[in-house]
């Protein structure tokens, strides 16, 4: 399901939401503007979270690739390993860096519209600071959700999808009654769907359980850090909690856009 819209209006303009969705493609432009080569390659990994640097911060890794080379038979595709230096700076800040970076066009504005749909509701309970903290906290301990499960692994681990996935916990809990609209497609149809906020975030951390179940051990799943969305939703509901405890949340939201309390699906054929 692709969220369109939700029915709750912020009171006070994301600043901060803002900020981070403007830093954040920057630095995606500037990937993007390196490309895939050697270049783009090299900022993956320096600015990438690599679980295996964590725990050998002195050691050169060896990353596997494949070359291609020719021969009388054609071309054959040959596996070889390349050396990978020691940052200059500690590995450990990668657990911050890997939040601004992503891993193409798709991953980057999947991620920016679900910051900026469910982004400046959570900002609005929070204030632009606290909010912004809660952002990168999310996000550190996404990824430290995903380097206690593959603390071995060479893959670089890159994307704001942690720190999101906290964001949209955090929805969840402040706001329990709102209602999504959402385009779900069922084979050639687009159809969309008006649906309370629990069951549209509650199916979304589902997926991301069973995949990561299902990818414990295993080398083709690495790609996706599954249990660090699983691990920034838990942070994010668990801060709000504790911050709503201690009294530092704004007042809920009185009243919901006009018009949206009844909100229908409307079927789209494309």
């Amino acid at each position: 399901m692709l969220p369109l819209r939700d029915n709750i209006p912020p009171r006070t303009r994301p600043l901060a939401n803002y900020l981070l969705i403007l830093v954040t493609s920057v630095c995606f432009i500037g990937q993007f503007r390196a490309g895939d080569g050697e270049a783009g390659q090299r900022i993956v990994e320096t600015f990438g979270l690599i679980p295996a640097r964590v725990i050998y911060p002195e050691a050169a890794l060896l990353m596997p690739e494949e070359r291609v080379v020719m021969t009388r038979l054609g071309p054959l595709v040959e596996q070889t390993t390349r050396r990978i230096p020691p940052l200059p700076f500690s590995p450990l800040w990668t657990f911050l860096t890997s939040i601004f970076l992503h891993g193409g066009l798709l991953h980057f504005l999947g991620n920016m519209w679900f910051l900026f749909i469910f982004g400046d509701n959570v900002e609005d309970r929070l204030g632009h600071a606290r909010y912004l903290l809660f952002y990168l906290a999310c996000g550190v301990l996404a990824g430290l959700a995903h380097f206690s499960f593959q603390m071995e692994s060479i893959v670089p681990t890159i994307g704001a999808s942690g720190a999101i996935a906290g964001v949209m916990g955090a929805y969840l809990v402040l706001y329990p009654h709102a209602r999504v609209l959402a385009i779900v497609p069922v084979f050639v149809l687009l159809y969309t769907v008006v649906v309370p906020a629990p069951i549209f975030l509650g199916v979304w951390f589902l997926i991301q359980l069973v995949q990561g179940a299902i990818g414990l051990g295993s080398l083709e799943m690495e790609g996706v850090a599954w249990w660090a969305h699983i691990g920034g939703f838990a942070a994010g509901i668990a801060a709000v909690i504790v911050l709503k405890a201690l009294g530092q949340l704004r007042p809920p939201v009185k009243h919901i856009i006009p018009g949206t309390r009844h909100m229908r699906g409307i079927r789209a054929r494309f």
